[in-house]
């Protein structure tokens, strides 16, 4: 059995449902352990960033911008901390924000692929990795 270590681990996540939004309205991101970060890696008719912090929260994983204070939205229930990662497939409720002026809408996340390889982005410049 292979073991690797806990920090190599990218998760693509895609958000969905969204209250009151169009029913093709989709993020999907890639979430990086190791670096903190997260890049967006296709949308629709969903304002996201290009790219931003992750960050622990009380109730779930916070989707922060580029320097990481408040939420975009937080992925509840979903530990990115829990030793070996989450699991493909799993789901839970994303809280979107707005201008921090509190919940926005809500919609679903889920986890649709886990990668412990470790893989560098073709373009590092899409994290705020300067002289990439």
């Amino acid at each position: 059995m292979n073991r690797f270590m806990e920090d190599d681990m990218r998760i693509t996540v895609k958000l969905d449902g969204f209250e009151g939004a169009q029913s093709a309205a989709y993020a999907i991101l890639w979430l990086d352990k190791e670096t903190r970060r997260w890049s967006r890696e296709g949308h629709q008719a969903v304002d996201v960033p290009d790219w931003g912090g992750l960050r622990a929260g009380l109730n779930g994983t916070m989707i922060c911008g580029q320097r990481v204070e408040e939420p975009i939205c937080v992925l509840e229930r979903l530990d990115f901390d829990t030793p070996g990662g989450p699991c493909e497939g799993l789901a839970g409720r994303v809280l979107w924000y707005a201008d921090g002026a509190g919940i926005q809408s809500t919609g679903r996340w889920h986890v649709q692929c886990i990668d412990r390889e470790q893989i560098k982005a073709e373009h590092g410049v899409f994290a705020g990795e300067e002289g990439a």
